[in-house]
């Protein structure tokens, strides 16, 4: 990674601290651990090497959902965050070549007749979703006969929640954390296969160019050195596909 030009330093951290938001909604990127409730994961240990890298002091703002993170950075109190690439995010968020892939899948009482993924969108069925998540505005725009019924947030447990209390037919979500669920619950079950890949990558407000360049070299770097394989190794983070090179990518589309 080329070094930090002074200008970008500013538009990383303009408060001189580096503010990262961090979802912990989406427990593939981020936990808290033990009593303490101590911040872990992907998400913390990228955010800790670009302060290291900057030079200048880390400070986790926590949220539960996506859709929480993306309106608070209206109100300029992040410098960056961890997101699911979507369109309608990128109107207001540059983000970087992503970092992870994730599937988004359903959840479905044990006995549903619901067996594929393409018997989800059928009329009757109701899907949980978290308000504002990767998942939220995809099948927004998606979902042509289902009805999708939103919880007050985008965190995980809440969706769940939500599906259980109004005995929903399905829910929506990242695996790891409905397949965490389902293993304690012999009522419910996770559906093979998937409605969408979540390409989760680093963002950043509009408006911050030269740091935007930067920002997406250090993702590249940190996939290309195996920093973020060995940070999901740490958090016990398994099933979880490592993005590829964002050269590989254009090589294999020449």
């Amino acid at each position: 990674m080329r070094p930090i030009s002074p200008e970008a330093a500013k538009q990383f951290a303009p408060t001189g601290t580096l503010r990262a938001a961090i979802n912990f909604g989406n427990p593939v990127i981020a936990q808290r651990l033990g009593s303490a409730g101590t911040p872990a994961g992907v998400a913390v240990d990228l955010s800790d090497e670009l302060g290291s890298r900057l030079g200048v002091p880390v400070e986790l703002v926590a949220f539960e959902a996506a859709g929480k993170v993306f309106e608070a950075g209206r109100s300029g109190v992040w410098d960056v965050a961890f997101f699911g690439i979507e369109p309608e995010r990128a109107a207001e968020v540059d983000f970087t070549a992503p970092y992870l892939l994730i599937e988004g899948t359903y959840m479905v009482p044990a006995a549903s007749p619901l067996r594929v993924v393409e018997d989800v969108d059928q009329p009757g069925v109701r899907i949980a979703v978290g308000r504002g998540s990767a998942y939220d505005l995809f099948l927004t725009r998606a979902i042509r006969h289902a009805t999708i019924v939103r919880a007050a947030t985008g965190g995980a447990r809440a969706m769940i929640d939500l599906f259980l209390q109004d005995q929903l037919e399905a829910v929506a979500g990242v695996r790891q954390a409905l397949a965490a669920y389902a293993d304690s619950d012999p009522a419910v079950r996770v559906m093979d296969g998937r409605f969408m890949e979540i390409r989760q990558a680093m963002g950043m407000p509009k408006g911050r160019a030269e740091a935007m360049a930067d920002l997406s070299e250090f993702i590249e770097d940190m996939k290309a050195s195996g920093f973020i394989t060995r940070a999901l190794a740490r958090s016990n983070q398994h099933g979880v596909l490592v993005a590829p090179l964002r050269s590989d990518i254009e090589t294999q589309a020449s």
